[in-house]
């Protein structure tokens, strides 16, 4: 628990974001947890906090992680954002944007109040290309501080925009407050039952977004891995799960056709969230190998979950297997390199002990505590104390 007191610190703190509560993503789920420690620590400092969201609405904020009178969704509206954050912005103290396409605003509420300190949340893709005048002007110009949610963004940032290095600080992400953290490992029998699967069925799950405009994320690999691994695993089964538009839900079950995994691989689609936790105990080993994540919030909801990862080994998610510790990075446009990997945590089966091992290892690094006072520590320094 935060107890420490600061006398003089900033009192009035806005967190500026394009959506939080009406749709589940990486970038939403780390929003929702910044927003929580920031509410906690403005309640314990006395200072007054707000979060303003552009594509929310009112109604969707979710009360567990701050209260009702702290939140404003506008609907879409990206005037009444603007003016609002414009006007309210020459007393605020700090301004957080949890994206570079806010670097408007950032920049005039910056003229308005030059005593004000900006800063920017950079998570991956959004922040690993070249930027418009504008944006490159706010990140080099207008922004005091880059929050980066691992170092590989950090990197990126400094390599592409030509950043110092010391207005970068690495944050990661961390696991949700409010993600159930099971205390037994048993597979759920009414996953079992829904894809009629036995207690001898070892399981590789994939949770992702499956867009044919965003084809990085590597599944096609691990379905390809399965084609060489079901023989000498005749029990092995594929959960792929995610949201899909038309042309990819077409293009991946061609591939699985050409593949002749037919009855290996099994499309969910859409994945309700509260049921998150339970497909993470129906699995014995999670496996995204990307190209391209910030850092891979995902991971380290495994890790919670005591499931083993596999993740790429060229963008943010080595930070959420703390480069090695808690999983396994590989190339993933090496097969061979992924089939192996697979094949060796297969070869030796998830015990309950080895599950609450990597539970705790990755909830002593990845818990809200340590990021609240990460955060208090960052906002001090902010204003010289």
């Amino acid at each position: 628990m935060l107890c420490i007191k600061y006398s003089v610190m900033p009192k009035r703190i806005i967190l500026l974001t394009l959506q939080t509560f009406s749709t589940t993503g990486g970038i939403q789920k780390m929003t929702r947890t910044l927003a929580h420690s920031l509410d906690h620590i403005s309640k314990e400092q006395q200072w007054d906090f707000k979060l303003w969201s552009l594509y929310d609405s009112r109604y969707d904020v979710m009360k567990q992680y701050l209260d009702s009178e702290n939140f404003i969704g506008f609907g879409r509206s990206k005037r009444r954002l603007a003016i609002n954050t414009i006007s309210k912005g020459t007393k605020a103290d700090i301004l957080i944007l949890s994206h570079i396409n806010l670097a408007l605003i950032g920049i005039i509420v910056k003229i308005l109040n030059p005593k004000c300190k900006i800063w920017l949340v950079a998570h991956g893709i959004e922040v690993w290309r070249p930027l418009s005048i504008l944006k490159s002007l706010f990140v080099k110009k207008f922004c005091d501080r880059i929050i980066c949610v691992s170092n590989f963004t950090k990197q990126q940032m400094i390599s592409w925009h030509h950043i110092d290095p010391k207005k970068c600080v690495v944050l990661n992400n961390v696991v949700d407050p409010f993600i159930k953290h099971p205390e037994e490992f048993d597979k759920p029998e009414y996953l079992l039952n829904r894809y009629s699967l036995t207690k001898e069925n070892q399981v590789i799950f994939t949770l992702t977004r499956l867009a044919s405009s965003e084809q990085y994320k590597g599944y096609e690999q691990v379905i390809k891995a399965v084609a060489r691994l079901k023989d000498n695993f005749p029990h092995l089964k594929y959960i792929l799960s995610g949201q899909y538009d038309p042309t990819e839900e077409l293009r991946i079950k061609e591939l699985i056709t050409s593949c002749g995994v037919e009855e290996r691989v099994i499309l969910t689609g859409f994945l309700n969230e509260k049921e998150l936790a339970d497909y993470f105990l129906l699995a014995d080993l999670f496996v995204l190998p990307s190209k391209k994540e910030g850092f891979g919030i995902v991971f380290i909801e495994a890790l919670a979950c005591g499931l083993p990862v596999i993740c790429g080994n060229a963008d943010g998610s080595v930070d959420a297997i703390r480069q090695g510790e808690l999983g396994t990075a590989i190339n993933v446009n090496d097969l061979d390199e992924l089939e192996k990997a697979i094949s060796s945590y297969l070869q030796t089966p998830l015990t309950t002990e080895t599950r609450h091992l990597l539970q705790q290892q990755c909830l002593s690094y990845f818990n809200e505590e340590d990021y609240k006072k990460n955060l208090l520590k960052m906002i001090s320094e902010a204003n010289g104390n």
